[in-house]
């Protein structure tokens, strides 16, 4: 067993130090259940309790609490939190409350205990509003579920994998496509300036990693490139035989401007486009914003990865991933060869 990192040499007490450590994107998943009586389970979805719409006050409470772990628990360190998801079902057969809180982060340090707490505080404020009519209730089996980041590298709870029935969003949740495989992205972002260091920070490729989850996708290579097409087109085609990345996405470079070279840096790479999705990219985002229909994205296949270009604002990369996100796992699937056949819609 390793050596607990909250004491020190002298069994004492400390915060642990992880100012040397890099920052990653790192991602925690935590469960829980309140059990009841099915009358107080049929209030609740009724929206018949006195105190209000109990669903809607634990899930804000459990956002909270999350962002207020460094608080409350003594020894955590209070961290600039990218996301928290706190999700509440019922289940009437077994008159429970489950619940599910996602943390994610780019940093130092993990996250579980925020997941944790959101799940743990989201419980007990479910509890304090239906108290009066159930005193009996019982909060049970808070656990850490999945993690992913850091050193120590990614954790399932195994009976959660091959004991229970994920719900629907667990594949989202934990960043594995149907089928328990996680979808590979690459991402890079193909910029002058931010080649030569003139940014502080990649926004844009940021925006990109903050949101494969949305698809279950993985970031297991990031880079920054320059606008030059030779080496878009080698970078592209490296990483693409590499065999290793579902997915490649890049940002910057779609536009009219005399430097934007992506487009042709990846029409040169891949064997065949898709242009459904670069039409659906355009049209979805023109809904936001007019002149998106200026954008010369390409999507397109090299072996078995998807490579599809973004744009270059950290708000259209956003929403770009997301408007995306439908189409990507049973596209990933396809090229893999686990699916002959489209899905009916």
């Amino acid at each position: 067993m390793e050596q607990l990192t909250h004491l020190d040499e002298r069994g004492r007490a400390r915060m642990v130090d992880v100012g040397a450590k890099p920052e990653t994107e790192r991602v925690a998943v935590a469960r829980g259940r309140v059990r009841m009586q099915p009358a107080t389970l049929a209030l609740i979805r009724s929206g018949e309790v006195a105190k209000g719409d109990v669903l809607a006050v634990a899930r804000v409470a459990g956002i909270m609490a999350a962002k207020r772990t460094g608080d409350l628990i003594p020894l955590c360190h209070p961290l600039p939190i990218t996301s928290v998801e706190v999700d509440i079902t019922p289940d009437e057969a077994a008159s429970t409350l489950e619940i599910e809180a996602t943390a994610r982060i780019v940093g130092r340090t993990g996250v579980e205990m925020e997941a944790l707490t959101a799940v743990s505080v989201a419980a007990l404020t479910i509890y304090d509003m239906c108290k009066a009519v159930d005193r009996g209730m019982t909060i049970e089996a808070v656990r850490l579920v999945h993690k992913r980041g850091g050193r120590s590298g990614e954790y399932w709870r195994e009976e959660e994998m091959a004991g229970e029935q994920p719900r629907a969003s667990a594949p989202r949740e934990g960043h594995m496509e149907q089928g328990g495989r996680r979808i590979s992205v690459a991402v890079v972002t193909i910029s002058d300036s931010a080649a030569r260091g003139e940014r502080e920070e990649d926004l844009s490729g940021q925006a990109v990693r903050d949101n494969v989850h949305h698809f279950g996708g993985v970031v297991e290579h990031y880079e920054i490139i320059p606008d030059e097409q030779e080496m878009i087109a080698e970078t592209l085609k490296i990483l693409a035989d590499d065999g290793r990345y579902d997915v490649i996405l890049t940002t910057g470079g779609t536009g009219l401007g005399p430097r934007d070279r992506t487009p042709q840096a990846t029409k040169e790479v891949i064997d065949y486009d898709v242009p459904g999705l670069a039409e659906l990219m355009r049209a979805e985002s023109a809904k936001r914003a007019k002149f998106a229909y200026l954008s010369r994205a390409v999507v397109g296949v090299r072996g078995e990865t998807l490579i599809a270009n973004l744009p270059g604002s950290p708000k259209g990369c956003a929403e770009t991933v997301e408007i995306l996100a439908p189409y990507l796992p049973h596209a990933v699937q396809v090229l893999r060869g686990e699916v002959r056949e489209h899905k009916p819609s």
